[in-house]
Formats: structure tokens, sequence, C-alpha cells
């Protein structure tokens, strides 16, 4: 068996059998990439079957030199997704990534915007030009719905429940969850479709895709993370920020006014609460607040004397 093959067949399981999205199939098929680079550099002549535990070790063994540990633990599991299939299906008798362990990492929080830095970094779009109405409809979503930069591209026209106050989105695997929508935010949407996507020149394909480039195309995640970084610039906004920034603050606020995880878990669209508790960071002194409130040891204490 070819890489090639064994990598194409791999692409096609995690397609149709996983579920998962092309961004996760892609990375999967980047870390597996870099191990080919590595056989070829070092005239390693083995495939899929054959290839043994210690040419592996040795490749983790460099990938530790180059990348930061969270990268490492990513690469392993990767490759120790990619021969668990070739045990699977009978091409390999064992795993050669079995006795080899992931780097110990922590949970790693992305920074969190706070409400004024929001508007500070809305209120810099530039109105005058068109794409302006788009980028601050596209950015009052991010934050209003707690989506990712993919569910934001991939936003359809027929996916607007504004009557009802929902939008549909599609998520990891191509799972659909229903996300409220408060009227402000419905608000700016429907400003950027009149005023702005009804004058654009959609191209075939992209008819029912909510946000467009100048072109009437489905805008890249590429292209939103620059918008983003372009407007942090200009905002004078010192934090390292994402589209995925505005995600985590959604969530991080919605605690922090007192949502509930559970609900908060269904608008993200985790499968498991635990996923949820990783935006879930709270400081010491609000848990200290928390626990004044709340604890009957702690309310109405009298005085001893």
């Amino acid at each position: 068996m070819k890489w090639t093959h064994a990598i194409t067949d791999y692409k096609n399981y995690l397609r149709i059998e996983r579920g998962l999205s092309e961004n996760t199939i892609s990375n999967y098929a980047r870390d597996l990439q870099k191990l080919l680079k590595y056989l070829e550099a070092h005239t390693i002549d083995k495939s899929p079957i054959h290839i043994s535990k210690t040419t592996i070790q040795e490749f983790i063994y460099q990938i530790a030199k180059e990348v930061q540990p969270r990268s490492q633990a990513r690469v392993i599991s990767g490759l120790k997704g990619f021969f668990n299939y070739l045990v699977f299906e009978d091409y390999r008798k064992d795993n050669p990534m079995d006795l080899i362990e992931s780097p110990k990492i922590g949970r790693k929080l992305p920074d969190t915007l706070s409400e004024a830095e929001i508007d500070v970094l809305i209120a810099t779009i530039d109105l005058s030009h068109p794409q302006g109405e788009r980028n601050r409809a596209m950015l009052e979503t991010l934050y209003a719905c707690g989506l990712r930069v993919s569910e934001l591209i991939t936003l359809q026209l027929s996916d607007l429940y504004f009557d009802e106050g929902f939008i549909s989105v599609t998520g990891k695997g191509d799972k659909q969850r229903l996300v409220p929508i408060s009227d402000h935010t419905i608000k700016y949407i429907t400003i950027y479709q009149n005023e702005v996507r009804s004058h654009i020149d959609v191209q075939t394909g992209h008819t029912n895709t909510l946000f467009l480039n100048r072109r009437g195309k489905q805008l890249t995640r590429a292209m939103v993370f620059t918008i983003i970084k372009q407007l942090a610039v200009k905002a004078g906004v010192k934090k390292t920020i994402s589209p995925h920034t505005f995600r985590h603050s959604f969530a991080t606020h919605l605690l922090q006014n007192g949502a509930d995880l559970r609900s908060i878990q269904q608008m993200l669209g985790h499968e498991s609460i635990t996923t949820t508790e990783i935006y879930m960071h709270v400081d010491r002194s609000q848990l200290s607040n928390v626990l004044q409130q709340f604890h009957p040891r702690s309310r109405n204490k009298q005085s001893d004397s």
C-alpha cells in the first residue's frame, strides 16, 4: 500500500464514516504529510503497513524539536488515528503509536474581549465602504451568536428565521443547531442585506450565502481573520484576537451575567459539557463573591460576641 492511497482512503473514511469537517480532515492530512517529508528527507522507503515503531519515534523526536507541545500533541493524536484506521481495516496488526505519549499541556484559554473592547472594534469599522456594513453585521453575529468562523462564512439566507428569533447553524460534522439571535443583531444583518448585498452581482453557487465578498462569492476563513486583525490594529486593541475570540467572549459574558452552563453548551454546539467548561474561566475573586453570596455559612453570619 502506497502512502498516497492510504491517506486518500483515510480522508474518505474521516469524511464519510466519521462525518468530520473538511478543515479537520485537512489538518489530519497535513500531519501525515509531515511524516512523509521526514521519510523522504531520510531516504526511508517504508510503506504505511511496514513502517516501524522506531522510525515513528525518531520522527516524533524530530517534531518535538521544531514545534510547541500543543502542536506536537496534535501530530501524535493524528498519527494514532491514522494507524488505528489501518489496524481497523486489517492492513496492520499493530499501531506503532501505542507506546508514544503526548506531551502534557495545560488548557490554553484565548484572550477575551470586554464589552467595551468589542464596542470599540465595531465602532472602528468604516461604514463609508460597502464592506463596512458587511463587516459590522459579521462581527455582531460572531459575538451575539457565538459562532465559529466556519459557521459564519457558511451561513445561508435560508438559515435566518428572524420572525422566530433564531438562526440555524451548521457546525462540526454537519450537525445543525438553532441559536437565538437578538433584535440588535437582526437589525444590522437586515441593513447589510438591504443596502449592500442586494446590489452585489452574486456568482453561481453563492445565491444563498449570506456574507459575500466583493466578487459575489463566499468569504474565506482567512479573509475574516484579516478583517479582524486589521480592525484590532486600527482600534488600538493590543490583545491577540481572532474570530474565535468573539465566540469565547460570547460564552464568558453569558456566564458572568448569570447564564447556566448547559444553555451555553447548547448554543456553542458542544457535545460534551467538559468542552464548554474550558471556555468558562472564572477568576478567583468572582468565585469568592459567589461563595459569599450563596453559601449558608457565609450569608447572614452572626457575631459570636
